[in-house]
């Protein structure tokens, strides 16, 4: 043994320098590695420990946080931190101060109950950690663990292009690639509409229909369709395999909203509403029905000025297909008389924190109520008359535009 032991020892000690490098090198990863996979507790030099933490889900009513603690004298405090993962401009984190009896080892719980804050979107992801502090004056501040609240309610398949990844469960591969290709479509469309292209990545969970989509929200209205959390770059829509060319429709205004929201972001100001949802409608393609009723509109002396749909519309239907009918229309005047390059200037106004009046003077030279008086003029100036047909037979021919308008009108 001592021979062996000895021949070893000299056949290391006489390796050439580049070898003996590289076997210290190996040796000390593999001992990295061994250390990285070894299951350890999380443990202060103080004593206190981490005998189990975790976060279980009940999509998408509620989110529990367990732990289990110990120390070598009583346990006095332990607080929940946590940060949600979306679009800001400062760094939140929340914080519960969990109520407990002290002990040398405690197991606590807090429930986060989003029918009181409401709740977040499915693939939302957040980090959360603990802290723990005993009778001595120890502090233990555990790291971060990673969560992803997911709809577990169903198996979810997948297929990604470019920054766009849709997330669905009923219908076969050709399905999700029809939507997929519409989506890219519409992609395009709105870059040489407006010069405003997709930043950052985007999912599209894609429920079989509206039902199971409302499944998936904190007291949703009955009509919601499809919804469009802009903050977490989530869209989520009811699209049932027979209804493909209302889904394709309504992805592309949905991801024209989320591709406008991400462009203009800013903590200053948003963006007036006209603006938004025009542009979002506009990308869906011609729509003769909004067409007739805004010359129909004009025609009564019936149109609503700029001013007012800067603010959210009506909830009263006719109205407010009658706000989604003018403020596409606006968008179709903007680009035809002025073009897409102030179109880029005016959102890109916007990202900069500019007013609604201030971001027209500067683009075109009026303010909203000038964009009004001249949008109105080209309006009566068209040489086509439609006779006079009842609101309600748009309403009713356009059924699947005003679901759209205002099924996919929540936005998050």
């Amino acid at each position: 043994m001592n021979m062996v032991g000895q021949q070893r020892k000299d056949h290391v000690a006489f390796l050439p320098a580049r070898k003996a490098w590289r076997f210290a090198c190996l040796a000390l990863l593999v001992s990295l590695l061994l250390v990285v996979a070894t299951p350890v507790l999380v443990r202060a030099e103080s004593g206190i420990s981490v005998l189990k933490s975790k976060a279980e889900a009940d999509f998408p009513l509620k989110l529990t946080f367990s732990l289990s603690a110990g120390s070598n004298v009583d346990i006095t405090e332990v607080r929940l931190r946590y940060m949600v993962d979306q679009v800001s401009f400062a760094r939140v984190i929340s914080e519960t101060f969990i109520e407990l009896k002290p002990a040398p080892e405690v197991d606590v719980s807090w429930t986060w109950d989003m029918r009181k804050t409401g709740g977040l979107p499915t693939g939302a992801g957040l980090k959360y950690w603990w802290v723990i502090k005993d009778a001595a004056g120890n502090k233990l501040e555990t790291p971060p663990l990673q969560f992803q609240f997911d709809d577990d309610r169903y198996t979810w398949r997948h297929l990604t292009q470019g920054k766009v990844t849709i997330y669905w469960y009923r219908g076969d591969e050709s399905f999700a690639r029809e939507l997929m290709e519409a989506a890219q479509d519409a992609l395009i469309k709105l870059a040489l509409d407006t010069g405003a292209v997709l930043e950052k990545p985007v999912k599209l969970y894609i429920y079989a229909n509206s039902q199971d989509m409302r499944g998936a929200m904190i007291f949703p209205q009955e009509w919601t369709g499809g919804v469009a959390f802009t903050r977490f770059n989530t869209i989520a829509i009811g699209i049932s395999t027979s209804q493909v060319t209302w889904g394709k429709g309504a992805i592309i205004h949905e991801l024209a909203h989320q591709v406008i929201h991400q462009f203009t972001l800013n903590p200053f100001s948003g963006l007036p509403v006209w603006l938004d949802e025009g542009l979002a409608t506009y990308s869906e393609g011609p729509n003769e029905s909004y067409r007739a009723l805004v010359q129909k509109a004009a025609n009564e002396d019936r149109l609503i000025s700029v001013r007012s749909l800067s603010s959210p519309f009506s909830a009263y239907a006719e109205q407010s297909y009658l706000s989604y009918a003018e403020s596409r229309s606006l968008i179709e005047f903007l680009l035809t008389y002025y073009g897409q390059a102030k179109m880029l200037r005016l959102l890109t106004a916007f990202r900069e924190g500019s007013t609604y009046d201030q971001a027209l003077q500067q683009v075109y030279g009026f303010d909203m109520d000038g964009l009004y008086k001249l949008w109105r003029d080209s309006i009566s100036k068209q040489t086509s008359r439609l006779p006079g047909i009842p609101l309600a037979a748009f309403a009713f021919a356009g059924a699947a535009g005003l679901l759209l308008g205002i099924g996919l009108a929540v936005r998050r």
